[in-house]
């Protein structure tokens, strides 16, 4: 929570938890330019944060490197949550996973 406080006050942007009590997802939001940046303490279908960093594309970002998680987790996890929400894009998910393999 220290790190997304230091971050949130360094974007001039506020930390909020959208779901409370049901979620331990944490969102830092800039209204100035819409900027929301979100946060998970957890991820369905995900054992480890350091299983999804190791499997992670490194992307550089201005002057910072970030982690992206990697496509085949990102439809693991919406799968194993199941809402329709994320299943509504699953086909498309997999598709590009597809396509990236074959490239």
């Amino acid at each position: 929570m220290k790190k997304l406080k230091a971050l949130a006050a360094e974007l001039g942007a506020v930390i909020l938890k959208p779901y409370y009590p049901v979620s331990g997802l944490f969102r830092i939001a800039r209204d100035s330019d819409g900027l929301q940046l979100d946060f998970m303490s957890a991820i369905d279908g995900i054992r480890s944060f350091e299983g999804l960093r190791n499997r992670a594309m490194h992307v550089q970002f201005g002057e910072a490197a970030i982690h992206v998680a990697a496509l085949a987790d990102i439809i693991k996890s919406k799968r194993v949550a199941g809402r329709p929400r994320d299943l509504a894009v699953l086909a498309t998910l997999e598709k590009a996973l597809e396509e990236s393999a074959g490239h």
